[in-house]
């Protein structure tokens, strides 16, 4: 028997298949795969080797045949060499990997990979691994579980293998941004510009007053401040733990971008580069001319925060106190995903929606000013009365 494939460029190649009767009473279904590859198996009964012929053939006309042979390779091995194959920046890169090192099927076959293994691996990262550590948080689950996921469904689509074992596999729920968003107060903020060493008191501001991440901040250099017109433009970020890892990278998707900042944070800036010198080209803070890196710049923020007294706030708490400014003074959910550099607003709307009023708060406002203002009349007509 034999079926026609259809491939992508128009062409069909003919899947060619018979069953054959051996001398031990067995049958020996075999076909020819859309490369020429021939594949046989013995069967007992000839309504067995039928039906895992007509199975296969049906695979090759549908285009969703799967080379029994792919599916032989790891886990650790596929995701090797479609990670390698990914256009990805080092910061991707490095979490990527840190997921797939972290998955208990890594020497598993492909083809053998079940939902339960999946399954397994997210029990085992929400679990405590000693009595001295916690789990891990839900959304660091789910970015690990993103890039297997990845993965996985890439191996379908190269037809590795038939399905992906990862779909529907349920994740922790992480908790709501409103729940788990901590912003700085004002007086905090401030607190912590008070208390900062001078040369280190332009990164906080920056962070506060301009919304940049990290390695924006750290990526500046003098030429990226225009102090006329009162901008800053994010043409780069640093990314690395330390002084050997750090590397100048393009800024995330979609956050290259211009950022229009109080004349407060410009004054404070020139003073900044009158104070410590800072030249063309020069990186526009920096720690005795080494660049700042997420490790020395946690680490100077540690101490600011411990010399406030405030709380557990990171310098990217800084960034959502910036957007939650911006939403408070009535900005609109594309200036301020412009402000961020998101790459589209769904994204702002996912982390800040919680802060913009609501429908319920418009009400309660509306009245509140109606109410306001019917009193007022009633008080000024009675005191027109008893004139």
């Amino acid at each position: 028997m034999g079926g026609e494939a259809q491939g992508s460029r128009g062409w069909r190649r003919r899947a060619v298949a018979s069953i054959a009767k051996r001398p031990d009473g067995t049958y020996r279904p075999r076909y020819r795969d859309e490369n020429g590859k021939e594949h046989a198996r013995h069967f007992k009964r000839k309504v067995d080797a039928q039906r895992w012929l007509d199975e296969q053939t049906a695979a090759i006309v549908t285009g969703d045949y799967v080379d029994p042979a792919a599916g032989k390779i790891t886990f650790k091995v596929w995701f090797k060499a479609w990670s390698g194959r990914q256009v990805w920046e080092r910061g991707t890169t490095l979490a990527a990997q840190q997921a797939a090192d972290s998955v208990t099927f890594a020497d598993v076959p492909m083809r053998q990979i079940r939902p339960s293994h999946v399954q397994q691996w997210v029990k085992v990262m929400s679990q405590p691994a000693s009595s001295r550590t916690s789990g891990l948080a839900p959304s660091t689950i789910r970015t690990r579980y993103n890039y297997v996921h990845m993965a996985l469904r890439a191996a379908v689509v190269d037809r590795i293998i038939k399905s992906d074992p990862s779909a529907g596999v349920p994740l922790p729920r992480a908790r709501k941004a409103s729940a788990a968003m901590t912003i700085p107060a004002i007086e905090e903020v401030g607190r912590a510009l008070s208390v900062a060493p001078v040369w280190f008191r332009p990164f906080i501001a920056v962070c506060a007053f301009a919304g940049l991440r990290l390695g924006e901040t750290a990526g500046l250099r003098l030429e990226d401040v225009d102090f006329l017109r009162r901008t800053i433009v994010v043409r780069r970020q640093l990314q690395g733990e330390n002084r050997v890892t750090t590397e100048v990278v393009a800024p995330k998707f979609g956050s290259e971008r211009v950022v229009y900042v109080p004349a407060e944070l410009v004054d404070l800036l020139a003073q900044h580069v009158q104070r410590a010198g800072v030249q063309q080209g020069d990186w526009m803070i920096a720690n005795a001319r080494q660049p700042l890196n997420r490790n020395s710049a946690g680490h100077q923020w540690r101490e600011v925060r411990k010399a406030a007294g405030l709380g557990g706030y990171t310098l990217h708490d800084l960034r959502h106190f910036y957007a939650s400014g911006l939403i408070a003074s009535g900005c609109d959910v594309v200036t301020v995903q412009r402000a961020l550099g998101h790459s589209s607003a769904t994204i702002t709307l996912g982390v800040y929606s919680h802060l913009w009023p609501t429908a319920e708060d418009r009400t309660r406002a509306a009245a509140g000013d109606l109410m306001a203002a019917a009193l007022g009349a009633s008080a000024d007509s009675l005191r027109t009365e008893g004139l």
